[in-house]
Parts: C-alpha cells; sequence; structure tokens
C-alpha cells in the first residue's frame, strides 16, 4: 500500500499540533468509497508501558462473510509521549508499516479511534485517511468530545455527536440494549455511510468484527514480543 500523504515525524507537541492543522484541510468529508465495499481493513494497535512496546494491527476482511484475507503486525518502541489529542503519532508509525505490508488495498479502512471527533477535527482516523488517500472511519468507545442525548435501546439507534455546535460524529447503538460506540468521518466518506458500515460491521457484537479481529491480533503479537 502507498503513502500518498507524507510529513515529518514530530519531536515536540508543537510540531505534532503544526502537522494536525496543516492536515485537516485535506479531510474529504464527501462519500469516495466504491459503491460496493467488499474488502474492509480494521486496525488497532495495544501497548505494553512496562516494555515501552506498541503493537500494531492490520485486518483486511471480506464483507460478504468476514472471513480473514490477509492480516499484517508490527511491534515497534513507542517513539512519541502520551498526550491527549495527539496519540495518532503514537500509533501511526506501526499502524503505516502494518498497512505497507498488505499485499492489497482495501475499500475501506476502520480505526479503533476517532476522526472528526476530535478537538482540532482530525483524530487518528482522520490522520490515516489523509495519508494513505483511503476512505476511512473511527469508531470509539468512549466519547472523547461533546454532547449527544442517549439514542434508543435498539440496534440501529443514534443521536448526533454536537461539539461547539457542530455534528462532528454519531453515537450509534450497533446492538440492542448495549452501549453504543461513537462513530465519526476520517476521510473520502459521509456519516450517514460510515454509520451504515459499521451497523454492517457489526452483526453480533458492539464491536465491528473488524476491530475485534485486529484487538485480538495486536494482543497476540504484543503478547509474543514482551
Amino acid at each position: 500500500m502507498d503513502i500518498v500523504t507524507a510529513h515529518d515525524r514530530p519531536n515536540t507537541t508543537a510540531e505534532a499540533i503544526e502537522i494536525q492543522e496543516t492536515l485537516r484541510g485535506l479531510v474529504d468529508r464527501e462519500d469516495r468509497c466504491p459503491q460496493q465495499i467488499l474488502t474492509v481493513t480494521g486496525l488497532d494497535v495495544a501497548y505494553d508501558e512496562g516494555s515501552g512496546l506498541i503493537a500494531a494491527a492490520a485486518v483486511t476482511l471480506d464483507t460478504t462473510d468476514f472471513r480473514v484475507v490477509e492480516k499484517r503486525t508490527v511491534v515497534s518502541e513507542v517513539s512519541f509521549p502520551y498526550e491527549p489529542g495527539l496519540f495518532a503519532f503514537r500509533e501511526l508509525p506501526p499502524l503505516l508499516d502494518a498497512l505497507r505490508a498488505l499485499d492489497h488495498s482495501p475499500d475501506l479502512l476502520v480505526c479503533d479511534g476517532h476522526g472528526l471527533a476530535h478537538p482540532r477535527r482530525f483524530g487518528l482516523a482522520c490522520h490515516v485517511g489523509v495519508v494513505t488517500g483511503l476512505p476511512t472511519l473511527g469508531v470509539g468507545k468512549t466519547r472523547f468530545i461533546g454532547k449527544h442525548g442517549e439514542p434508543g435501546r435498539e440496534r440501529g439507534a443514534k443521536e448526533p455527536l454536537v461539539d461547539d455546535g457542530e455534528v462532528v460524529g454519531m453515537v450509534l447503538r450497533t446492538q440492542d440494549d448495549v452501549k453504543p460506540v461513537y462513530v465519526s468521518v476520517g476521510h473520502k466518506i459521509s456519516l450517514d455511510n460510515a454509520c451504515r458500515q459499521v451497523l454492517r460491521l457489526s452483526p453480533a457484537f458492539r464491536q465491528p468484527e473488524t476491530t475485534r479481529q485486529a484487538d485480538r491480533l495486536c494482543r497476540a503479537a504484543l503478547k509474543e514480543a514482551s
């Protein structure tokens, strides 16, 4: 997989914020997804704070039966400090290495994290999307910013996530009577389509199958490396 928008690794918080401010203007909120999304790659990371290691996983699934098409893991040392709002600079280097190792580019990327639902409207999903040029969405387990109402208790119920008067995501119930997830646009996909894809990828559990597979894979890689 090629990288279409490269940038230097920041050495300071100020440099990281400057990169976010520069790249956020490249985020495309329109649908550029293929009409038929046949393959989706899930991205996730796991940390071992004791050893300073981070494991990244990229798992591509066939959307018809959730069969694993290919998978890659990368384990490396954490190269950026813990800073709220700047997690992408910790997670992006190994995630991009895992993506580069894939033999085929998927139709869609799904990040375990946020996209536009970010203080500078440039969370991990936006960053990954802009750098790879691929349609990307974010699915967060917890709220990072914004306020919202409580969605209905049935699968598919949703409420807008609003920050400073702007809809930055959707609070989506993926299963009856389970906690909702926080869906936001990353790149080249609309919020409505992002929600449709998350529901499609979550036939039985709260989290999309892409995230569930990537989570297991990166945890296993980290355990082996540690």
